[in-house]
């Protein structure tokens, strides 16, 4: 769970129903009918309509994780030791691994992200400024992070960069940090940029696109525009999609977008 959390956040997943069955033992994601991706960075951004408390917020899916976790343990601890006392400290003890699963299998993504591989010990302190800028300056996430990459390749690529963001002073001091940071790695360019390219969408099936495709199919019986989303998005890490319009958000976001269970 810890591992698979770390997968949507890195790719700015919000599955919107995370409670306890919407979970599963395998790790794999289920249930996730009113899901939606991140346009521009927002920790506390919500989509699902029953969700009016913000409680599954693209932020706290590690905290509701742990604690869903947390019950199905508490189902379990008549089988984990007949003594109550020793149940709950076993099943807490396992439990409380979970923020250090979690933080370890982010981290790695999140290296990946930034063309890193060697481990570093302010490497996620890295990342988390970076995110802290995207999300003061409204940047798009899965733009940022492709852009990244054409970054790594090329220094001319910054200013594609600097756009996503309403004042460059920040992002220019980080970008100067993270050339340092590569400064210190040892693998090639080309693996790098295969690296980043792996692991950086080029498109998402952005919320606007899957409504232009329902309702396509709902008002005109035309699969058409569903049919190109889908054949685009089975293959999302493609360069080629990269000016491809899947890859844009909206040019007007609608701030209270929301989205269904059964969607």
């Amino acid at each position: 769970q810890a591992k698979l959390i770390a997968h949507w956040m890195c790719v700015g997943f919000i599955h919107g129903v995370m409670n306890t069955d919407n979970m599963t033992i395998s790790g794999e994601t289920i249930d996730y009918g009113p899901c939606a991706f991140l346009d521009s960075y927002d920790p506390q951004k919500v989509f699902s309509s029953i969700d009016r408390d913000g409680r599954y917020a693209y932020g706290n899916q590690p905290r509701i994780a742990q604690w869903n976790l947390a019950r199905f343990a508490e189902t379990l601890l008549t089988q984990i030791d007949n003594n109550p006392e020793r149940a709950v400290q076993f099943a807490t003890e396992a439990i409380n691994r979970f923020p250090q699963l979690y933080e370890k299998a982010m981290t790695d993504h999140l290296r990946a992200k930034l063309g890193l591989q060697a481990e570093h010990e302010g490497d996620r302190a890295l990342a988390q400024e970076l995110l802290a800028l995207m999300a003061a300056n409204g940047a798009d996430f899965t733009l940022t992070f492709r852009r990244l990459c054409n970054a790594a390749a090329a220094r001319e690529a910054e200013d594609s960069l600097r756009q996503l963001f309403a004042t460059t002073g920040g992002i220019d001091s980080w970008i100067s940090k993270w050339r340092e940071r590569l400064s210190l790695e040892s693998f090639s360019q080309e693996d790098r940029l295969k690296r980043m390219n792996a692991t950086n969408p080029a498109i998402i099936p952005r919320n606007h696109f899957v409504e232009n495709a329902l309702q396509a199919a709902v008002e005109k019986d035309d699969l058409k525009p569903f049919e190109n989303l889908l054949g685009s998005l089975t293959d999302p890490f493609n360069t080629r999609f990269e000016e491809h319009e899947f890859a844009f958000p909206p040019a007007t976001s609608d701030p209270g977008y929301k989205t269904f269970c059964g969607t």
